[in-house]
């Protein structure tokens, strides 16, 4: 082969030298650990990834070197075995180079990464921050352990009840004008949402037969507008008791020892005529104000007197619609609403703030 065509040869060698030099002059820092002041871990892997393609570039199959790797077997054979020499001299500086490179890299992000995830065992936790109990859960609380106290077993029960068990049993037949004030949601089903809590009386029955003593603390559902005092859900407290011999003087003494309980020994009760189609005789329970002690104030609107709610003896129809005579036992009632006396309580002047999430009105009740 002419001498200027081996010169061709070497002068392509020193080509490849060349590109990858100029390429790899971007890398050169990390040939050795003491050039990486202020090089960040971002960085440190995004010039990882970069040395990897230029790996590729200047060692795969069509990288320059590659190219010249072919051209051994073209030179003659006086001049192969310097020219191949030159190559593999070439190949060994280019792979040195990039893995000299890469495991600076590699140690470098290795530590970063350590440094960054360390977690320092010496310094001190940081406390999580510990919620607390809704205020209707606070007052539900009070009074579950009240009336545990006095005997009575806590029931629960579903939400969702038939036609049946929320009014019919309850000596609410079809048609009854009681319906209406206690209009609830409907299913498609033929279900409903409970109107009230005495569902889980009559399921307690049906269970247990009598005699029990029971209350029924829960959520119930009617189709109110809300305001200031009302919501379409609301939470309830009812109570049972079914026996033999059971008269309305147990009926208020058992209420009255609760509020004497609950307010103090000093709080005054007194029982008004009502109507509820589940009980008869049927009363309205009132009791004097905690606040004011019966002087008058606000929280009593200047009467004196709190109503806590519904009360009255069993009606026979429901005890017959459980099985249970009522030439046998008989039975009291009584039923509040925990909504509103938590908002007598808190003094609060309007009862959706109780159920709108608000976190600066729920962190007053630490």
């Amino acid at each position: 082969m002419p001498e200027g065509q081996t010169v061709d040869h070497k002068q392509t060698v020193e080509a490849a030298r060349k590109a990858f030099e100029q390429e790899f002059g971007r890398f050169a820092r990390f040939r050795g650990s003491n050039n990486l002041d202020g090089l960040t871990l971002v960085e440190a892997e995004a010039a990882q990834r970069e040395l990897v393609d230029a790996r590729t570039r200047h060692t795969g199959k069509k990288s320059a070197l590659a190219s010249v790797k072919k051209l051994i077997g073209r030179v003659a054979a006086e001049d192969r075995a310097d020219f191949g020499q030159q190559v593999q001299q070439l190949e060994t500086e280019i792979v040195a180079s990039l893995e000299e490179a890469e495991a600076t890299l590699k140690e470098f992000i290795s530590v970063a990464r350590t440094e960054r995830e360390r977690i320092d065992v010496t310094l001190p936790g940081t406390r999580p921050r510990r919620g607390h109990l809704h205020p209707i859960t606070l007052l539900r609380q009070r009074i579950e352990d009240i009336f545990v106290s006095l005997g009575y077993a806590i029931e629960d029960d579903r939400e969702i009840e038939t036609d049946y068990y929320n009014f019919d049993a309850l000596n609410i037949p079809e048609g009854h004008p009681a319906r209406a004030s206690q209009d609830t949601f409907y299913t498609t089903e033929g279900f409903a949402l409970r109107s009230q809590t005495s569902t889980v009386q009559i399921h307690a029955m049906e269970r247990r037969t009598a005699p029990l003593r029971m209350i029924a603390p829960g959520r119930v559902f009617r189709r109110d507008t809300p305001d200031a005092t009302h919501n379409p859900m609301f939470f309830q407290v009812e109570g049972l008791c079914v026996d033999r011999g059971i008269t309305m003087a147990h009926l208020k003494g058992t209420l009255s020892e609760f509020v004497h309980r609950l307010f103090g020994p000093e709080i005054k009760t007194r029982f008004r005529p009502s109507y509820f189609p589940f009980t008869e005789p049927s009363a309205e329970m009132d009791y004097s104000c905690f606040k004011c002690g019966g002087k008058g104030c606000r929280t009593c609107k200047g009467s004196g007197w709190i109503e806590l709610g519904g009360c009255g003896m069993v009606h026979p129809n429901v005890l017959r619609a459980v099985s249970i005579d009522p030439e046998i036992f008989s039975g009291f009632a009584f039923g509040f609403g925990l909504d509103r006396m938590a908002a007598l309580m808190y003094k609060l002047d309007d009862i959706r703030l109780l159920f709108e999430n608000d976190v600066r009105f729920l962190e007053q009740f630490n």
